[in-house]
């Protein structure tokens, strides 16, 4: 890649803004999970880094079982009426309001000073827990995700051209998502607390005004004149990286590499489900968009095992012990349960991708 200051501009994004950035690249939605008490913190980094890095239109949603699909698709439409903004200098960039009908927090990005066709989709959808949701809410999402349309009642909205969902959920709390979703995402990230965004906060100001804000600023209020309305990765090279994509190159060795992590997880006996053919194709995907994004025009099998834990880290099933495969045969269960007990995708992957699992070639 000729463009040095587009990779030193890579180099200095945060974990959530290369999650966002490869999904971005490769036209593909993520999974961000995170510890229970850190979900709100996680969330607000990731608005931070939409707004900071990229200057997408976002809104986040706090999913609960109450939510219907009439109101989740009522919340990602940005139209005239709920984005018209005063336009004093000392009007937020960021809001949040609640939605006393529904009992649900949301917060959405404000809108710009150009005019707004009615009833488009925000860039990016958030969805916080969005697993506590009916099946008829994920199966809408998916639906989104795949067609790039959202069904109303009256007509059709199609998603923008840069267009992300977001799913953030707390790691081992509360049911998981429903399958066809599942496997649809493209990726899944574990934001550590401890991993700060470095970009200036104060760019981002709190709204003192509204009683149902909960985010909370540390930093002086800006003059909104000082404030680039540029983001720091551009559109353009976004699409720049995205052509670099399609002509990384794959060698043999590497692509049998590849093909025996997917072989060796699929007969691992504490694996229920989750290799399916789709997370191939992201597995060859993310391979060559990592590549691109080490400024390399050729996989390597450290890229194929990097990209291996972020495709099949929330689709692995772990197998129940009646279902274990060796019970075929005779096994006795308190045996079987005594071997599978505190397995996790975790182990499964660290076996796959270690010495006693596939061979990566040198």
């Amino acid at each position: 890649m000729e463009d040095k200051s587009l990779m030193q501009k890579l180099q200095n994004l945060s974990d959530l803004g290369l999650a966002v950035l490869i999904c971005l690249v490769a036209h593909e939605h993520c999974l961000i999970e995170t510890t229970l008490s850190s979900l709100d913190d996680a969330t607000h980094e990731l608005e931070l880094t939409l707004t900071e890095i990229f200057r997408l239109r976002y809104v986040t949603i706090e999913c609960s079982k109450s939510t219907t699909p009439d109101e989740f698709a009522n919340l990602i439409l940005l139209t005239e009426t709920n984005t018209t903004r005063s336009d004093t200098p000392t009007r937020n960039r960021h809001e949040r309001f609640y939605n006393p009908a529904t009992f649900q927090s949301c917060s959405r990005s404000s809108a710009s000073k150009t005019q707004l066709t009615p009833a488009s989709i925000f860039n990016v959808i958030i969805a916080k827990n969005l697993n506590h949701t009916s099946k008829r809410v994920q199966n809408q999402v998916l639906e989104l995700v795949k067609t790039g349309r959202l069904l109303s009642r009256t007509s059709t909205h199609n998603v923008p051209k840069q267009f992300l969902f977001v799913t953030v959920l707390a790691a081992g709390e509360g049911p998981g998502l429903i399958k066809h979703l599942n496997d649809y995402i493209f990726i899944s990230h574990f934001h550590r607390p401890l991993n700060r965004l470095e970009y200036k906060e104060e760019d981002l100001h709190e709204d003192s005004s509204s009683s149902s804000s909960v985010v909370k600023f540390s930093s002086s209020h800006q003059d909104s004149s000082k404030i680039s309305s540029q983001p720091i990765v551009s559109l353009q090279e976004i699409e720049k990286l995205s052509e670099l994509c399609k002509s990384v190159m794959v060698s043999m060795e590497v692509k049998q590499y590849q093909m025996d992590i997917i072989s060796f997880l699929r007969i691992h006996r504490a694996v229920a489900g989750g290799i399916t053919a789709s997370a191939t194709k992201l597995f060859d995907k993310l391979a060559k968009c990592l590549a691109t994004l080490h400024d390399l025009t050729f996989v390597t099998p450290s890229l194929i095992t990097l990209a291996a834990k972020k495709i099949y880290m929330h689709r692995i099933q772990i197998v129940k012990p009646e279902n274990e495969r060796s019970m075929q045969w005779g096994s006795d269960i308190e045996a079987v349960a005594a071997l599978l007990k505190g397995v996790t995708v975790e182990d499964i992957l660290e076996e796959v991708l270690g010495d006693s699992g596939a061979e990566a070639p040198f």
